[in-house]
């Protein structure tokens, strides 16, 4: 499990510069990123790890990384924002 101090620095990395992944992301690290799986947690640093245009695409055009464990990463980044009324 990630330690507090490593949660924040994901917070700060959740912070893109571009409006409409950061309405997602940032969200989604503050309120679930800790209840999720190390594995979960592990993806979640790999995505972040990805450039912008390819964030951008695989949220916002429905393009998907040929990896599995991504795809299913940014899907449930998705259906946070969707509950939570996320709109971008």
């Amino acid at each position: 499990m990630l330690g507090e101090n490593e949660l924040k620095c994901l917070q700060w990395r959740s912070r893109r510069g571009m409006l409409e992944l950061d309405v997602l992301l940032e969200p989604f690290t503050r309120e679930a990123l800790a209840g999720l799986s190390d594995t979960d947690q592990q993806t979640y640093v790999r995505l972040l790890e990805c450039e912008d245009p390819d964030l951008f695409s695989w949220f916002m055009s429905g393009a998907r990384p040929e990896d599995r464990a991504l795809s299913r990463m940014i899907d449930m980044v998705l259906e946070r924002g969707r509950y939570k009324g996320e709109s971008l």
